[in-house]
């Protein structure tokens, strides 16, 4: 049986009926419209709901859009992603058009159905561990957006993704742009797994802990970097190669999944206003467990730590984790947010 949240015409964003594809409310409402639609193919196959009873189509045929390709998983054939093209009707004004994508590569996060459920928490795993660019379903992915940058241009092309889905838009993303290939993605809930540092209610112990954390870590990675050095090897900075990549992250603070990148970034500010900007600098690509990880010899490059980011929080209270964590509030009309640039 449907849940009333599978049910565009019940859940989904009908305030949107002209997208003005300049307004980054709206941006960001068909983003994770189209992520959920990903969702709901995948329910829409477990249920086996075909036809008229399949409810995954408005998602994206709302705001224009066909569904142009499935991506499957090839361990469970679970439906993890889609591209959709953009197929805007002539009634369309060309101004309202400007900013639009004409491709969208969309990534569902876990879904807690047996169906699907195994294999998705086997992902969730990997990404904890830093290894979800080893699987084949990233691979999969992977294939998928370079197919469509070669065909389109990275101009043309929107990623975005939902938790575990983010994570995939985060790690392709990424991946493009180390070869210079920008592209725009909307990340929602995107998983950074460290100690949630951000929950704590006192600043003044969050701060001191955040700094004795950055100072451990900058001394660890310049030990690594001297050892390096020593050794006559030559290594490249990735943060250098993905400073122009400025991904739109969304996060609830209530969320602990997510939570750490609204102190991740403040931090870096931080930092730098008390005149200790190198020490971040140098800690913030980096992490404790990637630079050990790296000592006994196994390469390790946490999938969260970014250069870059357009961070827009959620300020409205949730009741629970679900709601905190749930892709729905992206499109709510009444959504109160507090949008920041960062840039490293």
């Amino acid at each position: 049986m449907a849940s009333e949240r599978e049910d565009f015409n019940l859940s989904g964003p009908l305030h949107l009926n002209v997208v003005d594809w300049t307004n980054a409310h709206h941006r960001r409402s068909v983003a994770a419209s189209l992520v959920q639609g990903v969702y709901i193919l995948e329910r829409d196959r477990q249920l086996k709901r075909e036809g008229p009873e399949a409810l995954a189509n408005p998602w994206w045929e709302f705001f224009h859009f066909q569904l142009f390709r499935k991506l499957v998983d090839d361990v469970d054939s679970s439906i993890f992603g889609a591209i959709y093209e953009f197929k805007p009707s002539t009634s369309y004004s060309t101004h309202l058009l400007d900013e639009s994508p004409r491709y969208v590569i969309a990534f569902r996060g876990t879904v807690t159905k047996p169906d699907s459920l195994s294999r998705d928490i086997e992902l969730d795993l990997h990404i904890i561990r830093n290894g979800l660019h080893e699987t084949s379903r990233f691979e999969i992915g992977i294939q998928a957006v370079r197919n469509v940058v070669a065909t389109v241009g990275e101009s043309n092309v929107w990623l975005a993704g939902h938790s575990l889905g983010a994570a995939m838009a985060l790690l392709a993303g990424k991946t493009m742009a180390q070869t210079g290939i920008i592209i725009q993605a909307f990340l929602f809930n995107s998983p950074f797994f460290s100690a949630p540092i951000e929950r704590i209610k006192d600043k003044r112990v969050k701060h001191g802990l955040r700094i004795a954390g950055s100072v451990i870590t900058a001394g660890l990675a310049f030990a690594a970097a001297a050892k390096k050095n020593h050794q006559n090897s030559r290594s490249v900075d990735p943060f250098a190669a993905l400073s122009a990549w400025i991904p739109s992250l969304f996060v609830n603070p209530a969320d602990h999944i997510c939570s750490e990148y609204i102190g991740y970034f403040e931090h870096r500010k931080k930092m730098d206003d008390i005149g200790i900007g190198a020490i971040e600098r140098l800690a913030t690509k980096n992490s404790i467990a990637g630079l050990i990880m790296s000592a006994m010899g196994k390469e390790s490059e946490p999938l969260h730590l970014i250069p870059s980011a357009n961070l827009t929080v959620n300020l409205i209270p949730s009741q629970d984790f679900k709601e905190a964590h749930g892709i729905h509030q992206w499109w709510r009309p009444d959504l109160e947010v507090q949008s920041n640039l960062y840039k490293y």
